[in-house]
């Protein structure tokens, strides 16, 4: 089958042509933390990378003992029997997807690849909207009737996956929703696939967390890596916990690693080994980042709203997922010519340098004028920047992020302020 490029990967290429020929660019479209690798890291890498032969196919013995040792610290059971490591949650996703066989219920939206990779493997993904402002989770009370429709036409509908908190919405479902997913997906005997990357990354961690290992810890397995909450997306190194209760299911996903990937970089499994530990120096860098992508991320998601768009306040990762309706969507058509989420992002990319994603990328009608906004390119084109928006006390006065935030709120009313002169429009 014929197979296109990720919409997140052919974005971020799209903006890297512009920046080489010379042109202005505004980084909203790829999903990377945008920090520097804590030193830490890089001694522990550096001391390791003597380490040139294979290793045991579900992951080193220390690194799964230290990822099973960082869920039972958030309450959860882990058995490091039943932990298996590889190159990022991505391909561990796909492993658990093939290992689990069948159709996939994916929230809509949902990040790019759930669905991609359900079709890759020649299934089909059941599509179920979410609850507004409760992204990455399937809406409980039209889960069933989505899984009978496709049962009954002949797909054998085995998973559902949610993202906690969401990409590309920026919000976090609560445990109420969480748990009647938890109980309609035992009612249809689902596997509970949760990925949980952005999980170190809500904003208020003093609030619930509403894991479905809570509440359906039979059927959960949950995946996480360190690309977002230490901005190691090049290490690429991901762990998945399994339950005891999905009996072969650990031996089918290892089985499927030792074809695809055979085992997780040694050098970086040391590395993340040592992460898992969460030493202070390295919560300590959870903290910080997390209250940068807080900052920026509330204040991009300020300007769209500014600017006559619907859009859900941002609790975790560093997302916003604005949605331009009504009279503003009228004008942008009327003006513009804008009738789908891809002219909009289209428009941005080659009128203004603005990269965003449009929402049909991940899953939503292209009709819909939402568009995910990414800002955590935003924290500085060098080492010394990004370490000093990282400690600021207000990243938002720094020269570099004010900048980009005016260019976002230039372009923004240069599309919009007729209308909303004419119209206010409610945010």
């Amino acid at each position: 089958m014929s197979v296109a490029i990720s919409a997140t990967l052919a974005a971020n290429e799209a903006l890297d042509r512009r920046r080489r020929a010379g042109l202005p660019v505004l980084p909203l479209a790829f999903g990377e933390a945008g920090l520097n690798v804590h030193p830490g890291l890089e001694r522990r890498l550096g001391a390791a990378a003597g380490r040139g032969a294979y290793g045991p196919v579900a992951g080193s013995a220390t690194l799964r003992d230290a990822a099973a040792g960082y869920w039972r610290r958030r309450g959860l059971s882990a058995d490091p029997d039943l932990v298996v490591a590889g190159p990022g949650s991505k391909p561990l996703l796909y492993a658990l997807l093939l290992a689990v066989g069948g159709s996939v219920v994916v929230p809509r939206p949902s990040w790019v690849s759930y669905a991609a990779q359900t079709r890759l493997m020649g299934a089909e993904p059941v599509f179920v909207p979410i609850r507004p402002g409760e992204g990455g989770v399937p809406d409980p009370g039209a889960l069933a009737g989505a899984v009978a429709r496709a049962r009954a036409a002949g797909h054998v509908v085995r998973s559902v996956v949610v993202t906690l908190p969401d990409n590309p919405t920026g919000t976090l479902a609560p445990p109420d929703t969480v748990r009647r997913l938890c109980e309609a997906a035992r009612e249809l005997d689902l596997v509970i696939i949760a990925d949980e990357i952005y999980r170190d990354l809500v904003f208020d961690q003093r609030g619930d967390f509403p894991s479905p290992a809570r509440f359906a810890p039979e059927r959960t397995v949950i995946t996480t890596a360190l690309s977002k909450s230490l901005a190691l997306g090049g290490w690429r190194i991901g762990v998945a916990r399994l339950p005891g209760e999905l009996h072969g299911l650990r031996d089918r996903l290892a089985g499927v690693a030792s074809e695809i990937w055979s085992s997780a970089s040694g050098p970086v499994q040391e590395a993340a080994a040592y992460a898992f530990t969460e030493p202070p120096e390295i919560a300590d860098r959870i903290t910080a980042s997390r209250r940068l992508h807080a900052a920026v991320a509330t204040a991009m998601a300020e300007r769209f709203a500014s600017a006559g768009a619907r859009v859900a306040a941002p609790q975790g990762g560093f997302y916003c997922y604005p949605e331009f309706a009504g009279p503003v969507r009228d004008h942008l058509r009327e003006r513009f010519g804008i009738r789908t989420s891809a002219d909009l992002a289209d428009l941005l990319l080659e009128e203004h340098g603005v990269g965003v994603l449009p929402g049909s990328a991940f899953g939503d009608p292209p009709e819909a004028l939402r568009v995910r906004v990414a800002s955590s390119l935003l924290y500085g084109d060098t080492h010394e920047q990004r370490d000093a928006a990282l400690g600021a006390p207000d990243p938002l006065a720094l020269p570099w992020v004010a900048d980009a935030l005016d260019r976002a709120a230039e372009v923004l009313a240069e599309l919009t302020s007729e209308v909303r002169a004419a119209v206010p429009v409610s945010a």
